[in-house]
């Protein structure tokens, strides 16, 4: 079973920037690809960024591009999502999901965190 815990949410202004982490246990960290997801109220979950196993190929939501940038340590079996120049669009909660393979696509997410909130005030 896998087991994913975020953290590194919190509130921020406007053009801040926050960070975001995942730890994942219980599986083979480094053989899947892994992705963060959001949840704004009265929204359906939406796909923010994705990355493959061992790092090579990235792909991001295309709100996000440019201010986003996610990435992984394999040795520290922990993904990250670091967030800049934030807007209050970006308010959400934001869960950490492990692909059932090793590649980035949406519909293999499988496994999911129990999310951080990040709140983006004007």
């Amino acid at each position: 079973q896998v087991q994913l815990v975020e953290s590194g949410g919190g509130s921020v202004q406007a053009g801040g920037s926050l960070r975001l982490s995942c730890v994942a246990s219980g599986h083979t960290f480094s053989s899947r690809g892994m992705g963060w997801f959001r949840q704004a109220p009265g929204k359906e979950r939406e796909f923010v960024a994705a990355i493959d196993s061992i790092g090579r190929i990235t792909n991001y939501a295309d709100s996000v591009k440019g201010r986003f940038t996610i990435s992984r340590d394999n040795a520290k079996n922990t993904l990250y999502l670091q967030m800049n120049s934030l807007t209050p669009e970006d308010t959400a909660v934001y869960y950490c999901a492990a692909n059932r393979w090793s590649s980035t696509y949406q519909k293999f997410f499988n496994s999911w965190g129990q999310g951080t909130q990040v709140t983006v005030s004007s």
